[in-house]
């Protein structure tokens, strides 16, 4: 067990032993601590109790409004991005510094994933987030028990987007409440503004894929993982962990942390691939086979048709009109299943390697080894 410095916060991770990096109770530990998550989601609550209350003074409409987008943000989720920029600052601070201070940047992350989130779902037309109605169908539900006029899916996704402009909106203003020196601040800025233009850049090779498949590649399909997911899920939390311990960027560490973030992103887009075909709704919280009858090419897809034979390739060109469960079967059968399975074990490799090399101390290197098996290796 570490505790950080000035803090009640324990982060209870068991001392690692050579061969265990691969022990899934270890993994667990490391990756979802009750602690590091209740003191996310309390400055989360905080922050979001006052924010609701002073948008309802403008109307009860409006609070109303933004009382479902902090439902939004604290309806569950991994914390997984505030969990690597903790440990992105525990494994450059060496637990030396206190945490709370630091609080209000690791929470942000959860408002800015929540603004994505959110986003993403009215682009591809999501029913469902979690287990739950996404945001823009429970929206066009209430628009319709409150017999408003005008055309309630409309209404729905309209009200959607305006919710996660207000997510990214509250996750500057909560970044803005980081207790760190000013110039150190500029940084982890500056960290976080090039995040969010690589997740929207990634976000729009994402919707061109899905408008210009027959010009897509597996090469293509990777950047979409390595920019809409592997740069603000993991590689850029780490690093705007570095900035908060006031680490340069060209010291070791941001190398290490840079090389391993984008293999355990990349590792971790290609995992969600597989589970939006093959992942259980009743854990994923959504619907399989989705990317099969869209067509979506993602990296799974592209090396499907890359490997298929002539007769599965245009068995695989009718996806939209035969049975997913056939077409996920079809998908497996030309290999691409196993190849990609292959990917993700390669990159978890390489980004263990990159943190052998890492100066970090034990407790960091067991938690983000841990992270790269629980992050890469999971059903949901």
């Amino acid at each position: 067990m570490a505790n950080d410095a000035a803090t009640g916060n324990a982060i209870r991770v068991a001392p690692t032993e050579p061969g265990d990096r691969d022990d899934p109770v270890r993994a667990v530990l490391a990756a979802y601590t009750h602690d590091l998550s209740t003191a996310i989601n309390d400055t989360l609550t905080t922050f979001l109790t006052a924010e609701v209350e002073s948008l309802a003074q403008i109307d009860a409409a409006i609070g109303e409004f933004a009382a479902a987008a902090r439902d939004a943000v604290l309806v569950g989720g991994k914390r997984l991005r505030s969990t690597f920029a903790y440990w992105g600052w525990r494994g450059a601070s060496g637990g030396s510094e206190s945490l709370p201070p630091v609080l209000p940047a690791l929470a942000a992350l959860e408002l800015l994933h929540t603004f994505a989130l959110v986003h993403d779902d009215v682009m591809d037309d999501s029913a469902t987030r979690r287990g739950r109605p996404t945001a823009h169908v429970a929206l066009a539900a209430q628009h319709v028990a409150a017999g408003h006029r005008g055309d309630p899916d409309r209404y729905g996704e309209a009200a959607a987007v305006l919710i996660g402009d207000l997510c990214m909106v509250w996750a500057d203003r909560l970044l803005a409440h980081t207790a760190v020196p000013p110039t150190r601040l500029l940084e982890v800025r500056r960290c976080y503004d090039q995040m969010r233009v690589e997740t929207i850049a990634g976000q729009y090779l994402d919707v061109l894929g899905e408008n210009d498949a027959a010009n897509w590649s597996v090469d293509r399909a990777l950047r979409v993982a390595r920019y809409k997911t592997a740069s603000y899920t993991v590689q850029r939390p780490l690093l705007l962990g570095t900035a908060l311990a006031g680490v340069s960027t060209d010291a070791p560490l941001v190398a290490a942390y840079t090389r391993y973030g984008l293999a355990v992103g990349e590792a971790f887009q290609l995992r969600d691939d597989l589970l939006g075909v093959y992942g259980d709704p009743a854990t994923t919280g959504k619907p399989a086979g989705d990317d099969l009858r869209t067509g979506k090419p993602t990296t799974l897809l592209m090396l499907a048709r890359q490997l298929a034979t002539p007769a599965q390739r245009r068995a695989l060109d009718r996806a939209d009109t035969g049975p997913v469960d056939h077409l996920a079967e079809l998908v497996a059968d030309t290999g691409a299943v196993a190849r990609v399975e292959r990917m993700i074990a390669e990159r978890v490799g390489d980004a263990l390697a990159a943190l052998d090399a890492a100066p970090v101390d034990r407790t960091a290197r067991t938690a983000l080894t841990g992270l790269a098996t629980a992050a890469t290796d999971r059903r949901a």
